[in-house]
């Protein structure tokens, strides 16, 4: 995305020697971007009225449960790497 901004910024740069109206919309990008980029704060999440849950908590859910079934998988499948690691730990 900045690489974006910045390639545009430098092509309305560009143009603006020709006509002074690109450098304003040059000074408008970088503006906008500052203003609403990607280091800009999100909004508040959306009213839960319907009972839905917010997009940030269900991707950590899915996130969690995600890793859980994975460390499941791995425990399933080397039972003896798991062993040999709480005998080591034990110690």
């Amino acid at each position: 995305m900045r690489g974006i901004v910045l390639t545009g910024t430098v092509v309305l740069v560009i143009l603006g020697f020709g006509n002074h109206i690109w450098w304003l919309a040059a000074g408008v990008l970088l503006y906008l971007y500052a203003t609403r980029g990607r280091g800009s704060p999100a909004g508040p999440p959306p009213a839960s009225g319907s009972g839905a849950l917010p997009d940030s908590y269900r991707a950590y859910r899915e996130r969690r449960d995600r890793q859980a079934r994975w460390e499941r998988r791995y425990r399933r499948e080397r039972r003896f790497e798991i062993r040999r690691q709480e005998r080591e730990k034990s110690r």
